[in-house]
């Protein structure tokens, strides 16, 4: 799926080389030491009480970075040290996690009443990312709709995109941005 867009962010006209999507195979140590020190964003969106973040986004946030992401893992120790206005938190906390699988979680109760989710999900089930490829994506949707969407994507979705808002405006103020990446490395 990330080879497919990026495919198609990277030859598409209007980036201009803005923009790149780069997916590294066998990732390693040598090659987060390359890339951890220019990255300005972590994102680590695991479902809560997976304990799927650790150590690479506090290398991360020790090297300016700032952190998107879940509480789980390592995000809760950052966030108790980097303070909660110099993280951007998201999504389900492991209570809110273990209560909506208790009453029987049913991810299409959220795609129904979402437009927007509807209408990403038929376009990865298209062949817009690989054009005259049919149902390469459709496994991804699938996943998410007929296999009961394990890791909660749909119903953390509304506030991932919050999130990136949030994301968004503070990257747009370089001072605060720099407030941010400054104290995410001292802390």
């Amino acid at each position: 799926a990330i080879n497919a867009v990026g495919n198609m962010i990277n030859n598409d006209e209007r980036i201009h080389g803005r923009l790149k999507v780069a997916f590294l195979p066998n990732y390693r140590v040598s090659l987060a030491a390359r890339i951890i020190p220019a990255a300005d964003l972590s994102e680590q969106i695991s479902t809560a009480g997976k304990e799927a973040s650790g150590t690479g986004n506090m290398k991360l946030s020790l090297n300016g970075a700032l952190t998107i992401g879940t509480l789980d893992g390592a995000n809760v120790e950052i966030r108790d040290c980097v303070g909660e206005e110099n993280i951007f938190i998201f999504g389900k906390t492991v209570e809110e996690v273990e209560e909506l699988q208790r009453q029987g979680y049913n991810p299409f109760d959220i795609y129904e009443s979402n437009e927007c989710l509807q209408t990403l999900l038929e376009w990865i089930g298209s062949d817009f990312f690989t054009p005259g490829e049919h149902n390469v994506l459709l496994p991804l949707k699938e996943s998410l709709l007929n296999h009961g969407d394990p890791f909660l994507v749909l119903a953390d979705f509304d506030d991932y995109i919050r999130a990136q808002h949030e994301v968004d405006a503070a990257y747009g103020d370089k001072e605060k941005w720099a407030k941010m990446a400054i104290l995410n490395s001292a802390r």
